[in-house]
This record gives structure tokens, C-alpha cells and sequence, in this order.
């Protein structure tokens, strides 16, 4: 699983998940915080479909943060003031890039919590298809 999918099932997903894994390297490995929970801001970056040019929307509110676990750094980052889940990501993303022991289960966790939001999405976006116009099937008399 890459890092941009597990970090966006982590931040979507039950925030329990991501408080357990945290806590299960925590409770084996020496973590060490380079970079305290912090707030900044950041550009965020959109696409205009009719041109299909780039253009700066704004700024967001984010939350970062940096760890060291086993001589390998990680980073949380998040939008947002939420410095617990800021940290969390840090700890778990060190943890895959020292290749721990423990993230080799992780996969499953993930994988079900992925699977339990797509499922979630659908039920949501279940009434905006029903109103889904096809031209290409409609009569033109």
C-alpha cells in the first residue's frame, strides 16, 4: 500500500485505528519528536477543467509533525488543527519507512477500513447518480 493511501484511509477512517497503531509501536520502540505538532499554512493548489490550467485557490490551516523511530523519519501531516492524529501519522509512517516488524499486519486493518469507507462513499453518492443525466442515450425527435 503506498503512503498517500494509507495516510488518507488513517485520516478518513475511525480515528481508533490510527490511535492503536500509534500506541503499538509507542509501547515497543523509542519514538523521538523532531518537530513538535505545529500549525501552518499552505497553498492549496486547484485545476480549472475548462482550460485545464492550475491556479492557487487559498491558504488552509495545517497541522505537522516529525518523528524519529529507529533512525527513520516520519512526518504527519494533515489539514486542520489536530495535533494527536498529526502526531499519530508521524509515529505510523516512521514505523513503515524503519520497516518494522508490526506494519506487515497494518495491511489488513488498512485494507478493511479502505473497504468500509468506499462502502460508506456509495451509500452516500447513491441519490447524486440517480440524477445523472446520459446524453448520449437521450432521443433527439
Amino acid at each position: 500500500m503506498k503512503r498517500k493511501q494509507r495516510t488518507e484511509i488513517l485520516i478518513d477512517g475511525a480515528p481508533d485505528i490510527a490511535a492503536a497503531l500509534a500506541q503499538e509501536i509507542e509501547g515497543r520502540y523509542e519514538v523521538t519528536t523532531l518537530e513538535t505538532p505545529n500549525h501552518g499554512l499552505v497553498m492549496v493548489k486547484v485545476r480549472e477543467t475548462a482550460q485545464n490550467s492550475l491556479f492557487y485557490l487559498g491558504e488552509t490551516l495545517v497541522t505537522e509533525c516529525k518523528v524519529r523511530i529507529a533512525g527513520h523519519t516520519g512526518v504527519g501531516l494533515l489539514s486542520g488543527d489536530r495535533p494527536e492524529m498529526a502526531y499519530r501519522l508521524a509515529v505510523i509512517d516512521a514505523a513503515y519507512e524503519a520497516q518494522l516488524e508490526e506494519t506487515a499486519a497494518w495491511t489488513a486493518v488498512l485494507q478493511a477500513e479502505s473497504e468500509r469507507l468506499q462502502a460508506e462513499r456509495h451509500v452516500l453518492e447513491e441519490p447524486i447518480r440517480k440524477t445523472k443525466v446520459q446524453f448520449e442515450t437521450m432521443d433527439t425527435e
